[in-house]
């Protein structure tokens, strides 16, 4: 098991309404869910490109946030995703926008999200 990189995610996020940011992009499937969902954490179960990640978040300050995530095995991503997240599960594609010396992950989601894009980068500081 890995443990994320930081313990602290700093990030800002942007509704998306143009479509030319796609033709530069690297895409990837995401199938994500929540365990639970309060004010103070979150607990995110993911899977992409066959594996497994277990994230938890806690409350933002500002626009930072301590942030832990961990690979699991795809399999118990799975289970997880199909027997005890909250529902609805996220179903969403990313795409990867290299813009400069960051990197925005653009999502598009589908199902009950359809229609939601939602542009976020991740910063080295505030």
């Amino acid at each position: 098991m890995s443990t994320s990189a930081t313990h602290r995610e700093i990030e800002r996020k942007f509704l998306v309404t143009a479509t030319t940011w796609r033709k530069a992009a690297e895409k990837r499937e995401i199938r994500q869910g929540y365990l639970t969902l309060d004010k103070e954490r979150t607990v995110r179960v993911r899977l992409s490109a066959g594996k497994g990640t277990i994230t938890i978040k806690g409350s933002s300050q500002g626009i930072a946030r301590p942030e832990f995530e961990y690979g699991i095995p795809s399999e118990d991503a799975r289970t997880l995703l199909d027997q005890l997240c909250l529902r609805p599960l996220i179903e969403k594609t990313r795409y990867l926008v290299p813009s400069g010396d960051l990197l925005w992950e653009v999502d598009v989601f589908e199902g009950e999200n359809e229609g939601l894009v939602v542009a976020e980068v991740e910063l080295s500081s505030e």
